[in-house]
């Protein structure tokens, strides 16, 4: 199979998608760019501040994306090209960019408050409190994943002691990053300097970064990385977002498209051959994994995610600054993504090689296939450089992912203290001192950081469940909303109950293994155990917010 065939059809009808079910879903829904939205009506300088369409569009993009749309089609590779290929497309369009516009809109539609806000308001304050807590540990495991993946990428040490130089540019340019991010959130927000020439600049300073972090690296170890990384999103957390998270979250967005572009120019110059085969089978070759569900969750962020329904409404549904960019924000947003997860399937299909999948961990086997297309097209010394430069852009997915959801995970904690109808403010005693930003943040940084001293390994399959069954429970919800404002709510119910029974299949496939591992003595209690205990908990909260959501969409109440 021609890769740049497969790359073709694909972006073709993910524009098509855009183009068609896009736009009927506004129509749908009432998108109206009269309609003042939240960011202007509860503006308050901190979370609540209009940003214009490129630069949210870069901060929601930057925030959803991460290690998934990598990661997931990567190991999903075990099944074939085609079944990867299929749910990046159909999961996308019909699903994944279906769940991020339409819990933006709702969002937007309920003053900028988070999916949980929307719950209560048309499920009852017992499901908001379920699914608070369902979305919080959610989010735990997002931040234990990708604080793993980042202090992997900054890492300065191999096993044997060695020096590993990409990882030691990557920390260096990401701090130099972080740098030159603060001084353009200065800039265009408090000294009024022209967008335009402010991005000039900053996309410069970022290859300056670059060029200096190439010839400086820094070597730290992992442990020292992850206090490093677990003080720096307790900050970017608490911190107001036009100080940190609107300007780095823009200028890595010019970062993460140079990468995508790079990459389509290697697919398009080298149009290397795809070798994975189609299809290889309903189980793995091992046997040990099937298809259904395993496919489903596995890809992840490649076709739909529970956590973008959360970032659509927990920070970007605060700075948008016209109710018409929500689409090209929430809907062309995902696409973007479903864009990348199939460069992700290129990559892992032109190195696969002697019956063999590649050797590495994702971000290691996107590094190299992309980095070996370029090099591919006469710039053979541009290997080493183009190896860093997109391990950096991962790193950059990941970190910026990892700070928003610590944010994300803030405010559900936060959310979770304060009685409907009341306001922080009105708390006393330990109610109050839990609803406190500072002591919210520091509880998930806390948790989150040790559960990822374990490595993301042990936490993505959990994590991936998790995430897909959100996304379940966000459809739920705007679908319950959009029925009790008698809006067409059809277009969820299917992708709502497959991902639920999908989910909940493999939440009992995860289940039953860790618990073989655990009574035959190969698994810990740390490991095995405690993710036994998640899965029962997430079983628990699910099952029970999809009997309240039944009786909301039938009416039984």
């Amino acid at each position: 199979m021609s890769s740049l065939a497969l790359l073709a059809i694909g972006t073709v009808v993910l524009v098509i998608g855009y183009l068609t079910y896009g736009k009927w879903l506004a129509k749908e829904w009432g998108v109206d760019p009269k309609i003042e939205t939240p960011a202007h009506t509860e503006a308050d300088g901190k979370d609540y501040v209009p940003a214009s369409a490129p630069v949210l569009l870069g901060h929601h993009f930057a925030s959803i994306a991460g290690a998934g749309p990598i990661n997931g089609p990567i190991q999903a590779a075990i099944f074939g090209w085609v079944p990867v290929l299929l749910w990046i497309l159909i999961g996308g369009i019909f699903f994944g960019a279906v769940q991020d516009f339409s819990s933006l809109f709702a969002s937007i539609r309920h003053k900028g408050k988070s999916i949980g806000y929307v719950i209560e308001e048309n499920m009852g304050a017992k499901a908001k409190k379920l699914f608070l807590l369902f979305a919080y540990i959610t989010l735990l495991l997002v931040v234990a994943a990708f604080a793993s993946i980042v202090v992997g990428t900054f890492a300065g040490f191999d096993a044997t002691g060695a020096q590993v130089p990409a990882n030691g540019s990557t920390a260096t340019i990401s701090v130099l990053f972080i740098i030159v991010a603060i001084i353009f959130g200065a800039l265009v927000y408090r000294k009024n300097a022209p967008l335009s020439i402010a991005t000039v600049v900053g996309v410069a300073a970022i290859i300056l970064c670059i060029v200096v972090g190439l010839k400086c690296p820094i070597f730290l170890s992992s442990n020292t990385w992850l206090v490093i990384v677990l003080i720096y999103i307790f900050i970017a957390s608490v911190t107001p977002v036009w100080i940190l998270l609107q300007p780095r979250d823009y200028l890595n967005s010019f970062l993460l498209y140079g990468m995508m572009i790079a990459a389509f120019v290697g697919v398009i110059g080298s149009n290397p051959t795809i070798e994975l085969p189609a299809f290889t089978g309903f189980m793995s070759t091992t046997g040990s994994t099937p298809m259904f569900p395993m496919l489903f969750i596995t890809v992840a962020c490649g076709a739909i995610s529970g956590f973008h329904s959360l970032v659509g409404s927990g920070t970007t549904s605060k700075q948008l600054n016209n109710e018409k960019d929500a689409k090209v924000i929430g809907y062309g947003g995902m696409l973007i993504e479903c864009g990348l997860a199939l460069i992700a399937l290129i990559t892992v299909g032109v190195l696969y090689a002697d019956g063999a999948m590649p050797s590495g961990t994702p971000t290691q086997i996107f590094a190299t296939g992309i980095a070996t297309m370029i090099s591919n097209l006469g710039f053979a010394n541009a290997y080493d450089t183009a190896y860093a430069v997109i391990i950096l852009a991962v790193s950059a997915f990941c970190l910026t992912s990892l700070d928003t959801a610590t944010r994300l995970a803030r405010y559900m904690f936060q959310e979770f203290f304060v009685p409907e109808g009341t306001s922080a403010d009105d708390l006393t005693g330990i109610q109050k001192t839990l609803a406190n930003p500072y002591v919210a943040t520091l509880i998930t940084v806390v948790i989150g950081g040790a559960m990822a001293v374990g490595g993301y390994a042990k936490i993505w399959p959990l994590f991936g469940a998790a995430n897909q069954l959100l996304a379940a429970l966000a459809l739920l919800a705007v679908a319950a909303w959009l029925g009790n404002i008698s809006k067409n709510n059809k277009m969820f119910l299917f992708p709502m109950c497959f991902m639920m029974v999908a989910t909940i299949c493999s939440l009992f496939i995860t289940f039953k293994a860790n618990l073989t591992n655990l009574t035959a003595g190969t698994g810990t209690a740390s490991t095995e155990g405690l993710q036994i205990v998640f899965i029962i908990l997430l079983l628990v909260l699910a099952i029970n917010l999809a009997m309240e959501g039944y009786r909301v969409l039938t009416k039984k109440h």
